[in-house]
Order: C-alpha cells, then sequence, then structure tokens
C-alpha cells in the first residue's frame, strides 16, 4: 500500500502524519516550532528524518511530502512567498527541506489543503467538483474541479474570502472594503454580536457573557438564538443571511456538486446548516433551473491539515 507524508505548518506548530492511499493516518507527529524561516526549517527537516526512521521508513518507501502552509505559495518552485501568520518572506521551503529529505515534495495553501483533503477523503469524497469555505479568525476558501485542485495563475487563486460582497462594507484584513472575509469569518460574527449587545442592553448574551463584553465568542449569539433571545436571533440570521449568499455566488460561478463548510463556526451543527440550507434551496442555489448543491459540514477535523497535505500525492 502506497504511503504518503503529510506536514500541516502553523503559527506554533507544525503537524507530521503518515498517511496510506486510504486517507488513513497511521503514525503522527507534533513538533514545536518558534524563531525565523531558517530555523522552522531545520526542526522540521530533522523531525522528518526522524520520524521517517521511527517508521522504518527511507524517502524511497514513500510517494513524497505534501505541505500546507499559510499565506501566498508558488507551488512550482516551493517557495512561500509572503505569510503574515509567519512572518516569512519568499522562504525557498522545499529547496531547505530537500536537504534533509530528498523525496518528490508538493506543496499548497493550507485552505487549498484542506479543500482538497474533504474532496478526496472526506465530507466530499462522493463528488467530484467541490467548493469549501474555512470559517475562521478569516475566510479560507479551495476549488477542487473534477478531483484536482485549482490554484490559478503562479497557484495564487482561490482566495475565496476577499471577493465583494458589500460595496464599501466593512474593512478587511487585507486592505479592500466589503469582502465575505468581513462578513463571514468568526472574528466579524463576535464583531457583530457585541454590536447587537450594546444597541440591546437586555439581550441574554450579556448574561452568556457574564456581562464582560470581552467574553464574548463565535457561539455568543447562537446559544441565546436557540433561547429566543431577539437580538442574538438577528445576529445568527444576517450570518446566514451572509454565508448564504456568499456560497450562491460561487454556485453561480462553478456550479459544484458539493459545498463543505469547515472550522469552528461549524460546530453549531444542524442549527446552521439547516438554515443555511434552507436560505440557499429559497434562493435556487443562486439561479433558478441550475441543478441543487449538496451542502456539507467538514469531516476531518483537526487532521485536515496532514492528510489534506499528503491528498497533493495522490
Amino acid at each position: 500500500m502506497k504511503k504518503y507524508i503529510g506536514v500541516d505548518i502553523g503559527g506554533m506548530s507544525v503537524k507530521i502524519g503518515l498517511v496510506n492511499e486510504n486517507g488513513n493516518i497511521l503514525d503522527k507527529k507534533v513538533v514545536k516550532t518558534d524563531g525565523d524561516a531558517e530555523s522552522v526549517i531545520c526542526s522540521l527537516g530533522t523531525a522528518l528524518k526522524e520520524f521517517l526512521a521511527n517508521n522504518n521508513l527511507t524517502a524511497e518507501d514513500i510517494e513524497g511530502i505534501g505541505i500546507g502552509c499559510p499565506g501566498a505559495i508558488t507551488a512550482a518552485t516551493g517557495v512561500v512567498e509572503y505569510s503574515n501568520n509567519l512572518g516569512w518572506h519568499k522562504v525557498p521551503l522545499i529547496e531547505g527541506l530537500r536537504a534533509y529529505v530528498d523525496t518528490y515534495y508538493k506543496i499548497s495553501n493550507d485552505a487549498n489543503v484542506a479543500a482538497l483533503g474533504e474532496a478526496i477523503f472526506g465530507a466530499a469524497k462522493e463528488y467530484s467538483d467541490v467548493v469549501m469555505f474555512t470559517l475562521g479568525t478569516g475566510v479560507g476558501g479551495g476549488i477542487i474541479i473534477d478531483k484536482k485542485l485549482y490554484e490559478g495563475n503562479e497557484s495564487k487563486g482561490a482566495e475565496l474570502g476577499h471577493a465583494l460582497l458589500v460595496l464599501d462594507g466593512e474593512q478587511c484584513t487585507c486592505g479592500r472594503k466589503g469582502c465575505i472575509e468581513a462578513y463571514c469569518s468568526a472574528s466579524a460574527l463576535i464583531r457583530d454580536t457585541k454590536r447587537a449587545m450594546l444597541r440591546d442592553t437586555n439581550s441574554k448574551m450579556w448574561e452568556y457573557a457574564n456581562n464582560d463584553i470581552n467574553n464574548v465568542n463565535g457561539r455568543t449569539a447562537f446559544a441565546m438564538a436557540r433561547e429566543n433571545d431577539a437580538a442574538a436571533t438577528e445576529v445568527v440570521e444576517n450570518y446566514v443571511k451572509y454565508l448564504s449568499e456568499s456560497i450562491m455566488s460561487y454556485c453561480n460561478i462553478f456550479r459544484p456538486q458539493a459545498f463543505v463548510l469547515g472550522g469552528g463556526i461549524c460546530g453549531e451543527g444542524r442549527y446552521l446548516l439547516d438554515k443555511v440550507e434552507k436560505y440557499c434551496i429559497d434562493g435556487y442555489y443562486g439561479y433558478q433551473g441550475t441543478p441543487a448543491v449538496k451542502i456539507l459540514t467538514a469531516t476531518l477535523g483537526n487532521d485536515a491539515g496532514i492528510i489534506g497535505a499528503a491528498a497533493l500525492l495522490v
């Protein structure tokens, strides 16, 4: 059975996994990282060598190493052009790692990798054309066409969270205004929850937050909407509208068979998904007479980065 190494690079640590051709993780390891890019490459390269040895493998025994990394990546050269999360600029990551483990490498943006993992081994494995949103601090995204990752020119496309949703709207971290990320991220949900609480000092959301607005999180509005709090319900309804309209826009562009939602907000489960599904059905998935799009929640969880990175090699 073929074996792959998947690497998920984060801001404080790197996860390494040995994955088989069925998408099962056979072994995994977490490596704490700090310092500059050179230090991270040294730590990761050393860890990869040790990881292979501990599994009685050599570079010849694996199909290669796939890597998911935050930031703008030039996949063809293996260079991380810019990563705000890591503080990297023009880092030749693959070249550096090859000095430790000389094998075949593939690399992509972490959101792309998560989408690929869900399309090949996760929630959308039964579908060939898939779009995914990862709803976290920002909004990441990925596009899968005919089971292949679409990355655009220089592999720097698929920035789905930075398409326009509201003209001259809320400020986005990218510098533009009105991006999907500025309305559908967990950060945006928390911002809108706080605004609603300040407008309605009698809202149950204050009690949920122990009367401290600094305790507000992505669950606050959803929890109190379940208790029929009017202010919380309005926040949730607006969030559902923004998210669903964003989904339908991409349905009109790509007409995928499935749309996957990942990230912490999806912990709301059917309470969120049912509302999004109804909105999209009522809106004909963006255009009347077009096929329905299956809306799914991601299933790979914290292993999405490892499995998705390995899927780059499948």
